[in-house]
């Protein structure tokens, strides 16, 4: 599995398309929302993004630690390791549907420069 996250793609297309570093274009994104409408889009879907990945983190743990190797989980543990995967593949889904999202800014600017 890829070390990538979601987070590190839209970062570096959001860099790529506009041409600086994140932190600079964050203060452009608040700053001066006006002139650039695409780029507050895309940041602000990305400050979605980051929560997102967030909560993908803490639900990884989780379930890592519920079937850790050597730990036979307990009756109780089931119902927690289902909920802990279910919420995981939502947050999953919920980190690709901003992704697209940033991708589909990200191209739209493009066209129409």
């Amino acid at each position: 599995m890829s070390d990538t996250t979601a987070l590190d793609r839209a970062n570096a297309m959001i860099e790529k398309a506009w041409g600086r570093p994140i932190a600079e274009l964050e203060k452009m994104a608040i700053r001066r929302p006006v002139e650039d409408p695409l780029l507050r889009a895309a940041m602000h879907t990305r400050g979605y993004l980051t929560v997102v990945s967030n909560s993908v983190a803490v639900h990884r743990e989780r379930l890592h630690a519920l079937t850790r190797p050597g730990h036979v989980p307990a009756f109780y543990d089931l119902d927690r390791i289902t909920e802990s995967a279910s919420a995981l593949r939502t947050a999953h889904a919920e980190s690709n549907t901003a992704l697209q999202a940033i991708r589909h800014v990200v191209d739209a600017r493009e066209l129409s420069l």
